[in-house]
């Protein structure tokens, strides 16, 4: 029995009624203990969404184990990004990270050299790909995991990949010109991101209908765009994008409502560590956001996400165990 199948025999997810809707139209929702031998319920709710997590994928020779909830490891080699920005900056202190993260448990590290924060200024093709290709270059020989590449310029796409890396994580789901062919030729994962607007101005004034309906909506045709272009579908992993164009109303709708997206049919990751949604539900600055970030992970899990891409890798690591525990996730059959 898969983890998901799991998790929704133990927990079956009830909306609330219409008077705790969240803005857009979408349910909030209540999770109710069933007794033992509801286990039933949670196969029938998979078979409905035909979602299963896939039990690995082949990041360039790298395998990345889908069949439990899994961490992806925040490397920004930026000087302005949120949270980490400058601390990283450099290819001998983003080894030392990097390696650091590994060795809590993440399953892939995620490189960036660009900043997605609102209001970030774009960086250049070359100085983009001046940082973040020494560091991949050096971190491959070292460590067994796969690397995703952050970017949304094919350009950068092909260095990093000729690099070592294995995956690209696109916030723009591979809408920049030529990036959709580059993707397709390399023929790595590739997971594709919502996002209202850019990054410099998407924070101004969002506005959705129904947040989640056009987040999966979103995806569902990004998803056709690359498969029509000849990607393999087992290869496409999605992305809500909380904080990316959302306000805090969309990011608690659109992760109260995550089980939506498992209809797509492809594995979802979530971002939500250290997030300004974080801060502003407890009146915490960016470096004191560790609990609030495990919440939203487990609740993310709960709902379906099998990867959490996060910067605190051995707490993260630590609350997924738990929850694996209880789900009974890789532990023998009764």
């Amino acid at each position: 029995m898969s983890f998901l199948s799991r998790v929704n025999a133990l927990v079956f997810i009830q909306p609330l009624s219409n008077a705790c809707r969240l803005e857009g139209g979408a349910p909030g929702y209540d999770l109710l203990r069933h007794p033992p031998g509801a286990r039933g319920v949670g196969e029938r709710v998979n078979r409905a969404v035909g979602y299963e997590c896939q039990h690995d994928l082949d990041c360039a020779g790298r395998s990345l184990d889908l069949s439990r909830p899994g961490v992806m490891g925040v490397l920004n080699v930026t000087p302005d990004s949120f949270s980490d920005g400058g601390d990283f900056f450099g290819v001998d202190r983003a080894l030392r990270r990097a390696e650091r993260m590994v060795e809590e448990g993440a399953d892939i590290l995620d490189i960036g050299g660009e900043s997605t924060r609102p209001g970030a200024a774009p960086v250049s093709v070359r100085e983009e790909i001046e940082r973040v290709v020494p560091v991949i270059e050096a971190l491959g020989p070292r460590i067994s995991v796969p690397i995703s590449v952050d970017t949304s310029k094919p350009e950068v796409m092909r260095a990093a990949l000729n690099a070592g890396a294995g995956m690209i994580n696109d916030v723009r789901a591979l809408r920049e010109p030529g990036a959709l062919e580059t993707a397709v030729e390399a023929r790595v994962p590739v997971c594709l991101m919502h996002m209202q607007g850019e990054p410099r101005t998407m924070q101004a004034a969002p506005v959705y209908r129904a947040v989640v309906s056009e987040v999966r909506d979103f995806l569902r045709r990004r998803i056709e765009v690359c498969v029509n272009a000849g990607m393999a579908p087992d290869r496409i992993i999605v992305d809500p994008g909380f904080g990316f164009g959302k306000t805090l109303t969309h990011n608690l709708a659109l992760l109260a409502g995550l089980g939506e997206l498992c209809s797509l049919g492809s594995p979802i990751l979530v971002g939500l560590s250290r997030k300004s949604m974080i801060g502003t539900l407890t009146d915490r600055p960016v470096g004191e956001r560790l609990a609030g970030s495990l919440a939203a992970a487990v609740l993310a899990v709960e709902r379906g996400a099998c990867l959490v891409r996060v910067h605190d890798v051995a707490a993260t690591v630590d609350a997924l165990r738990v929850v694996r525990a209880v789900y009974g996730c890789g532990l023998p059959e009764p």
